[in-house]
């Protein structure tokens, strides 16, 4: 009797506990993306991605096997582990692709995924459903066993236009790391890639001698052989390459040719063509050649079945022409007109810099589906332009602007102030309201008006990746963002740039050493191709009968010299500058080596004791003004040892700076 109520009890206990204890799971929390999610509904439990996991799309829209291949492939570069894509009816465990009508649709780019035992995502759109799987992949990255919380996602962008201006002009961006920007970008769905072809540095106002200014334009062209830089420039068939990768991953490339002001590129070309009032890097809008080179130029790049520019917009420039003679203002308004029109008859929507306003006059400039790129109230006021019935592209000088080392503008931007205070419809000084329908979006710029400062590709990557992540929620979740700024700064630091895309050579987990081989022998290929800031490198160097020009490690960016190729002393070169220690190890003499390396110095240490630190270096002209810098910044390679006589032994490399780490610890 008494084993018979002892076991009601237990049956009692049981059905009271069991539902209460089931009420009590785990909702799943929002999870953190970039952008930020606009709704999420969580359920409790995870899904699994296992190699059983299919990616299924429907045979009555095969133009979704793209997608569904392109999600698979960024998978396996993720995971090493390939999905298969097939079509057919989703089964538990699968992802699921859908097109859906659109009468219930916010917006082209929305989309929703729908995370149970299955993953199910729609949209009404290829773009949308594209954009869903760089969510599912950030989902991914930073989920442990890439177990993907259980929950219903509904997202759309509050901004059209989302991107960034990009100057090649003053300094050289291989083709290489663009393919790389835009998988990055696509993986942020930052949509829109402006491409500054043509410029030239900016110098101290009594320099005006036109040799000793830098200009380059970055495009070939066959109507005028020779016109492209000397020092790196793009075929046509990369250009168009390039195009149609971004037109894979849902990215628009807009080139620009800056013109009729910023032309020193040309006028060095075709010195007859420039402005003898107002200097060189102007044309001279009153000689009929000017139009004719244009016209050809354009017409290059416009004409045929196959055009170089391929997208549905292009960037006519219009920037900073001088207003001090009205009669030249009402020739810079024509020009503009004519351009304006001229690549429209090849079905391209103009976009400009515009100065209308600082321009002013009567010359008649067409408006009707022209864009323009708002980036200083003082050179086209955007009150005046948008009732004028401009659309606007917000990219204010002010908040957006990066110019690397140069002491004006932003070296890194703000992000904290961008991400707490602004959207696109804050152009200026000026507001307007929210998602105001003249303003499709907004930019970001990074100009290189400083040529020979030292600045790296590796450089630029590390001050446009932060602005990107950040900008990247602006512009898609705008002013609705929920997650504190200093979350925000801590996560987004753990997503990466995209996949196959690691330019800031980003090794290891935080803080620890990601590699060490006892010796290494001339001529060796190591697992990593270079490390970035901050980093440190150590080694023990027994030193060798080495002739200048000898190499310790090199990859296809830069190079570490034993001995380098001018002085015979330690160094290093990228981007095509080289930069030295005054140090060497001598046949017969050891040391221990450590190199450390973030994005403000390159340090040397010998023994134990700092010997050398290449910080940034700042210049003046001989009155004292007109500073300018020198970043020596270094990304350490690692790919490849050369054909040395010394003996290296011991080597280590860290992902932090080691002497640093012991400096704070001593500190404390």
């Amino acid at each position: 009797m008494k084993s018979t109520f002892n076991l009601f009890i237990l049956m009692l206990t049981l059905i009271m506990v069991s539902p209460l204890h089931a009420s009590h799971k785990t909702i799943n929390s929002k999870p953190f993306v970039i952008p930020e999610l606009r709704s999420w509904k969580g359920r409790t439990g995870t899904f699994a991605i296992e190699n059983k996991t299919k990616i299924i799309y429907s045979s009555k829209t095969p133009e979704l096997k793209r997608i569904a291949k392109a999600l698979s492939d960024d998978y396996a570069l993720f995971f090493q582990k390939e999905l298969t894509v097939s079509t057919g009816k989703a089964h538990k465990g699968d992802i699921e692709l859908r097109l859906r009508s659109t009468k219930h649709d916010t917006t082209k780019e929305g989309y929703e995924i729908d995370i149970q035992d299955k993953v199910v995502i729609t949209s009404t759109s290829e773009q949308g459903l594209y954009w869903a799987t760089r969510t599912l992949l950030q989902l991914s990255q930073q989920e442990t066993k890439q177990h993907l919380p259980k929950g219903k996602i509904a997202d759309y962008p509050d901004f059209g236009l989302r991107g960034l201006m990009l100057d090649v002009g003053r300094k050289y961006i291989p083709i290489t790391y663009l393919r790389d920007l835009v998988k990055t970008m696509a993986y942020y769905k930052m949509n829109c890639l402006q491409i500054h072809l043509n410029d030239c540095e900016i110098k101290g106002k009594e320099d005006t001698d036109l040799l000793n200014f830098y200009s380059a334009f970055r495009l070939e062209s066959s109507t005028y052989p020779g016109l492209c830089a000397r020092d790196g420039y793009y075929t046509k068939q990369q250009f168009r390459d390039l195009q149609l990768l971004a037109e894979s991953l849902e990215v628009e490339i807009i080139p620009e040719i800056d013109a009729p002001a910023h032309v020193l590129a040309f006028t060095h070309y075709r010195p007859e063509l420039g402005s003898k009032k107002y200097h060189m890097d102007h044309f001279d809008l009153f000689n009929p050649e000017v139009y004719t080179f244009m016209d050809n130029l354009w017409k290059e790049y416009l004409e045929g079945p196959d055009p170089v520019f391929r997208g549905k917009r292009v960037h006519i420039g219009t920037d900073e022409y001088s207003n001090k003679d009205q009669q030249v203002v009402e020739q810079f308004r024509a020009y503009t007109d004519h351009y304006i029109r001229f690549v429209e008859r090849y079905d391209k929507q103009a976009c400009m810099w515009g100065s209308l306003t600082h321009a002013k006059g009567t010359t008649k400039v067409k408006v009707k589906d022209v864009i323009q790129s708002s980036w200083f109230n003082g050179y086209s006021d955007p009150k005046v332009m948008i009732a004028k019935g401009y659309q606007q592209i917000s990219i204010p000088d002010g908040l957006t602007y990066i110019v690397p080392a140069a002491g004006y503008y932003f070296d890194y931007l703000n992000i904290k102030k961008l991400y707490n205070e602004w959207t696109p419809n804050q152009i200026g000084k000026a507001i307007f309201d929210y998602q105001h329908p003249a303003i499709l979006g907004g930019m970001f710029a990074v100009w290189n008006d400083h040529v020979r400062n030292g600045i790296s590709v590796k450089d630029i990557q590390d001050r446009l990746f932060p602005a990107l992540q950040t900008l990247s929620a602006k512009f898609w979740t705008g002013k609705h963002v929920t997650i504190p700024f200093e979350e925000f700064d801590t996560k987004r630091q753990t997503v990466c740039e995209a996949p196959g895309v690691n330019v800031r050579a980003k090794i290891g987990t935080p803080h620890s050493c990601v590699f060490e081989k006892a010796s290494i022998a001339a001529g060796e290929i190591l697992p990593y191709k270079e490390i970035g800031y901050d980093y440190t490198v150590q080694f023990h160097l027994k030193g060798g009968l080495d002739e200048k020009n000898t190499v310790l490690f090199s990859n296809k960016n830069s190079t570490f010299y034993l001995v380098d190729p001018i002085k015979g002393v330690m160094g290093y070169s990228r981007d095509g500058y080289l930069f030295t220690f005054n140090y060497r190890v001598f046949a017969g003499e050891e040391a221990d080596i450590c190199i450390e390396g973030n994005n403000k110095t390159t340090r040397l240490y010998v023994n134990g004791r700092l010997r050398f630190d290449n910080t940034i270096l700042r210049h003046y002209d001989q009155k004292g003004k007109n500073g300018h810098s020198k970043v020596r910044t270094l990304v350490f390679p690692l790919n490849k040892a050369g054909n040395f006589k010394s003996e290296v032994s011991n080597l280590k490399v860290y992902n932090y700076m080691t002497h640093e780490k012991e400096e704070t610890i001593s500190k404390h």
